[in-house]
């Protein structure tokens, strides 16, 4: 039975909630990704899957930190709808760069639009929020030579 250490690809069919089990990422596709460092899932999530099987399955509870961050108010902008793309619409995203940033784009969620202004978030959705990940793992390979020195999955 093959176990999940480093520089294996895994696959995970897995589900998120809130705290409260309502469902945020059903995970309609599952979860592919190479193990052991390359950042390509949370790291509390690669350490419940380290030397775990096909078909082991493992819950844990993800605080902000450990997943997409706490919520910072400093990424909530309000801008003038003139100086924004056209036609602006609520839920869609803006790419920009934050005051004060190193010239690094950011994305932006425009949450509102009143008297001219559009309120502009720069948090992911699901930062401040603690998580639950239920996973299964459905497949362990090893990667390949190609996959490890580009640290993803190909």
């Amino acid at each position: 039975m093959k176990k999940i250490v480093k520089d294996c690809v895994v696959t995970v069919s897995y589900e998120v909630t809130d705290t409260d089990g309502v469902v945020l990422d059903a995970g309609e596709e599952p979860l592919m990704y190479l193990h052991g460092g390359y950042d390509d899932v949370f790291v509390a999530i690669e350490q419940a899957l380290q030397g775990k099987s096909v078909g082991d399955t493992v819950t844990l509870k993800l605080q902000p930190a450990q997943a997409y961050g706490e919520y910072d108010a400093d990424l909530v902008l309000i801008e003038s709808v003139d100086v924004l793309p056209q036609p602006l619409k609520v839920g869609m995203q803006i790419e920009g760069e934050p005051e004060g940033s190193s010239g690094e784009a950011h994305f932006f969620r425009v949450t509102d639009i009143a008297d001219g202004k559009a309120v502009l978030d720069g948090n992911h959705p699901l930062a401040g929020m603690a998580l639950v990940f239920t996973g299964t793992v459905t497949a362990v390979r090893p990667a390949n030579t190609a996959e490890i020195e580009a640290g993803q999955v190909l």
